[in-house]
């Protein structure tokens, strides 16, 4: 599926305590709509509290980001857990956030699972429908962000729950659609030029080609730029650059 329209979403309020990670105020005006650490895996509730803030008064999306109890492991490494562990840890956390946003007097617009979890979820269709129930259970139309053409999507649109398709320029893909293990060779897509070329292929064709030389069909609802990158205000710079120069609009689901 082609578009002429596109989301791009950041992982954000990732910094905890003392420790600072990326550089959400410089980023946020360039992105339409923000997945906020819950505590799990990076932020803390006065790193909420500042992040929603910065998303406020640039008029970004406000989202939660989720993720396995990691902090040191940035939730980036694979446990395993249960349909209602799932659900208990989505919920509980995006609520935290939804709370702040409320709190700024805005809505909460959408949850995005982090790292591990969100890959766990991408090929296991109970945690997917546990992850996809616990957003429903929020109520208030709260959107989920998935990776394109994954069992995420499909448990979200069985619950009649509204799913957004996450593609992603920066990092690499198997031949199956999935993300490329980060510990792997080739796995991020370091070359600023690359990734900006492949995010306007996934919107513009709808295609990407995988680290095998495969080409796989995505549907780009949105395109995630990662806060935590070193290049990630250049990035964010070029993409929008490029977005204008194609035609695409870019704006928040």
């Amino acid at each position: 599926m082609t578009r002429n329209i596109i989301d791009i979403n950041c992982d954000m309020g990732e910094s905890y305590g003392a420790w600072t990670m990326g550089n959400d105020a410089a980023v946020m005006p360039f992105v339409t709509s923000a997945n906020i650490a819950c505590g799990f895996h990076g932020g803390d509730p006065a790193t909420i509290r500042k992040t929603i803030a910065l998303a406020v008064e640039a008029k970004v999306a406000v989202g939660a980001h989720p993720s396995l109890p990691d902090l040191m492991g940035f939730g980036r490494r694979t446990m395993t857990i249960s349909a209602q562990e799932m659900y208990d840890l989505v919920l509980y956390q995006a609520g935290a956030v939804s709370a702040f946003a409320r709190a700024a007097g805005v809505p909460l617009h959408h949850v995005k699972c982090h790292g591990a979890l969100y890959n766990m979820a991408a090929t296991d269709e109970a945690l997917s429908t546990a992850m996809a129930r616990a957003v429903k259970d929020l109520g208030g139309h709260v959107l989920l962000y998935a990776l394109a053409g994954s069992k995420m999507v499909t448990a979200a649109r069985q619950l009649g729950l509204d799913v957004v398709q996450e593609v992603f320029a920066d990092r690499a893909y198997e031949d199956n659609g999935t993300l490329r293990h980060r510990s792997l060779p080739g796995a991020m897509i370091e070359d600023e030029a690359t990734a900006v070329a492949r995010a306007i292929a996934m919107v513009q064709h709808g295609q990407v080609q995988s680290h095998g030389g495969k080409p796989i069909a995505v549907s780009a609802g949105t395109v995630c730029l990662h806060g935590d990158q070193p290049g990630a205000l250049q990035f964010a710079t070029a993409l929008r650059r490029a977005c204008e120069q194609h035609g695409i609009t870019v704006a928040a689901p």
